[in-house]
């Protein structure tokens, strides 16, 4: 059976953006994906509600998805503040895997403020997929968390990414890639972590 990927999107920009969609066209190749989005978003404020209000559309997003599929394995993915929220859902609700697609591990890019309580929390096996350029997790950061942390996870580094796991062109002549061949890395290595969580 196909697994559910609910895609949420970043503190930003809504499901509608093209980078959104991109991505959900390409979940789509591995499984059924829908997008949805935070209230402040849909109701134009630019910021975010409170953590709690997020995580609380998050789940009823969740809700009324597994009511149409109720017995397909559930992944919360989501691009950085909404694979955030999604791993404070996975608390509350039981989910099968989690993708985190450039997780904002330090607030505001101050290494001071780091975001990985919820990270040591997780029972839930997660799937960091972060870009080497990203100011907003630096990797040593990230694998000094990932050596505390009791659920299993993964590390998929886009060499060049940035936030939004973007490479630049010059960087990708020189390797003779495109975006698109980058994206595809990530695809397949999603695919990999959605099939491990299967095997155990």
């Amino acid at each position: 059976m196909k697994p559910f990927f609910l895609l949420a999107p970043g503190a930003g920009a809504p499901s509608s953006h093209p980078w959104m969609q991109r991505w959900k066209i390409r979940l789509s190749a591995i499984g059924d994906v829908e997008t949805f989005d935070y209230d402040y978003m849909r109701e134009g404020r630019r910021r975010p509600d409170p953590l709690m209000k997020l995580v609380a559309v998050h789940r009823q997003a969740l809700c009324e998805v597994r009511k149409r599929n109720p017995l397909t394995s559930t992944i919360l993915i989501g691009k950085s503040m909404g694979g955030r929220i999604g791993c404070h859902v996975s608390l509350e609700e039981k989910v099968d895997g989690l993708v985190c697609l450039g997780y904002p591990l330090c607030a505001m890019g101050d290494v001071t403020k780091l975001r990985d309580e919820i990270l040591r929390a997780l029972k839930t096996p997660v799937l960091f997929v972060q870009g080497t350029r990203d100011a907003l997790c630096p990797l040593d950061l990230l694998e000094r968390v990932r050596g505390t942390m009791i659920a299993r996870n993964f590390l998929h580094v886009i060499e060049g990414g940035d936030h939004s796991l973007i490479v630049p062109k010059r960087q990708l002549e020189a390797s003779g890639q495109t975006q698109a061949d980058v994206d595809q890395g990530i695809s397949e290595e999603i695919a990999l972590f959605v099939e491990s969580l299967s095997t155990g």
